[in-house]
């Protein structure tokens, strides 16, 4: 499974999916393992740019950021994308998730 989160400095998930100048990608299957860092161009003053993320992301099962506008959760259902709200340091939020997930397959 490979999981994104929005991050301004590569060790907390503290973005608006909207506002995300990064996302920090991981594979998941029995570890988890950093993949790489992907930049995105975000305009500061505009709004509704989480299809720029989205589109960034495209080869991710799920994304995950602190919050996310109703348009781009339509998106990220179109594209086969889960959309997770969680913040805090990126391991933990990735640890919850991993958690979760194994917590519903048991």
């Amino acid at each position: 499974m490979r999981l994104a989160v929005v991050s301004s400095d590569g060790e907390n998930v503290d973005l608006h999916l909207g506002k995300g100048k990064s996302v920090y990608v991981y594979d998941w299957d029995d570890k988890l393992e950093f993949v790489e860092k992907r930049d995105i161009e975000i305009a500061e003053d505009s709004k509704h740019q989480g299809g720029k993320v989205l589109k960034t992301c495209s080869d991710c099962d799920v994304l995950i950021a602190v919050q996310y506008g109703f348009k781009s959760k339509i998106k990220a259902d179109d594209q086969g994308i889960k959309l997770v709200m969680d913040e805090g340091p990126i391991d933990e939020v990735l640890q919850r998730y991993i958690d979760h997930v194994n917590f519903m397959k048991s």
